[in-house]
């Protein structure tokens, strides 16, 4: 399990324990948490789930992959630096105190 905080564009912040095995966005969707509408499912097939990932864990996460690269294009202002779809980061104990910040809106 890891603790993950999301942080809402207007500041608001949310930190809750997500099981090992869930990918974030499935952490912020059984949650509750406002911000990640998850369109798709997890499929990666939208741009719904983008976040900022905090700068201190941007070179912990897993590389993304090709699709995720591609779907981040349709993205709310990315950052090609702390942009993440949320749905393509499992969650370990490694990712514990994980820090994400959601854009102003997803589309």
């Amino acid at each position: 399990m890891a603790k993950i905080t999301y942080i809402e564009h207007d500041g608001t912040s949310h930190e809750v324990d997500v099981a090992n095995g869930l990918t974030v966005m499935e952490g912020a969707r059984d949650n509750g948490i406002p911000g990640i509408e998850a369109d798709c499912g997890g499929a990666c097939a939208c741009s719904t789930c983008h976040v900022y990932v905090d700068a201190a864990w941007v070179e912990k996460l897993p590389a993304m992959d090709d699709m995720e690269e591609d779907m981040l294009d349709f993205a709310y202002e990315p950052d090609p630096a702390r942009s993440r779809l949320t749905c393509q980061i499992k969650v370990s104990d490694a990712l514990d105190g994980l820090v994400v910040h959601m854009p102003e809106k997803q589309i």
